[in-house]
């Protein structure tokens, strides 16, 4: 499984752009540009772009989270609808002091994650082994010249939402990785008295990791960041199984803000 690991950028290509102007631009390479997007027969001329189009641009040193560039037209809501998360999230990782007003050009961290396509892949298999449906895969990947339903290509780099609730993302593990015990976890959250509280479970129900809790280093309206190991308190019964990452009510004690990521053992 190929999870690209340094910082890539989703740029949409204006008029006059080149793919040397924009490699350039995001310390990248006219071939990882084309490799990453399918710019070949037959989507394509080789390297051939339009305006309008969405590119994936990975970078070669950069380390980091997957950074989406502002159009002109785009509005917060409409990001966080494409990736299939929330206005809030969006603007509270990005500390949006006004979340009404974006510029172009602006870089916006998202909450998604790039996979790189294998040759025995199929679209099917990429959404059960990550647990997203095809839709949003779909949505997420909408205006890229190389992406279709019924035809991936082999080192397409795909972009996958992570799942997220509307106050919680989970950064690491990415879904569909494998997990160890005593593993550490990290995210962002904006929860009461910034107390985040996690487990993990097996396909039959079974909780390998009891629930405990860490402390996020900023409470609510911040989205702060979060860390703590996950040690195993019983084996697993199967080799997939989800870590569950919330808050609880302050009211009824309810649990709020899931996030289950799908991970193997």
């Amino acid at each position: 499984m190929s999870i690209f690991s340094k910082r890539a950028y989703i740029y949409t290509v204006s008029e006059g752009d080149t793919l040397y102007s924009i490699a350039r631009k995001f310390g990248s390479t006219v071939e990882l540009i084309e490799r990453a997007n399918h710019l070949f027969d037959p989507v394509t001329d080789p390297g051939l772009i339009f305006p309008g189009d969405v590119l994936v641009v990975p970078t070669l040193l950069e380390v980091g989270k997957t950074v989406y560039i502002v159009k002109s037209g785009n509005t917060v809501s409409g990001i966080a609808s494409r990736f299939s998360t929330f206005k809030d999230l969006v603007a509270g990782i990005n500390n949006l002091e006004n979340p009404n007003f974006i510029f172009p050009n602006q870089k916006l961290i998202v909450p998604v994650f790039i996979y790189e396509i294998e040759s025995a892949d199929t679209l099917s298999s990429i959404s059960r082994r990550f647990g997203i449906s095809i839709a949003n895969l779909t949505k997420a990947n909408q205006g890229r010249p190389g992406y279709q339903e019924d035809v991936i290509w082999p080192e397409f780099y795909l972009i996958i939402p992570l799942f997220t609730s509307q106050n919680v993302v989970l950064w690491s593990p990415l879904p569909g990785t494998r997990f160890s015990n005593g593993q550490k976890i990290e995210g962002q959250a904006r929860v009461f008295e910034a107390n985040v509280l996690h487990q993990l479970r097996d396909n039959n129900g079974v909780i390998v990791s009891n629930e405990r809790s860490t402390t996020a280093n900023g409470g609510a309206p911040k989205y702060g960041d979060f860390s703590s190991k996950v040690p195993f308190d019983r084996s697993s019964t199967s080799t997939i199984g989800e870590l569950w990452v919330y808050s609880r009510s302050a009211k009824d004690g309810s649990i709020q803000d899931l996030v289950k990521t799908k991970i193997y053992f």
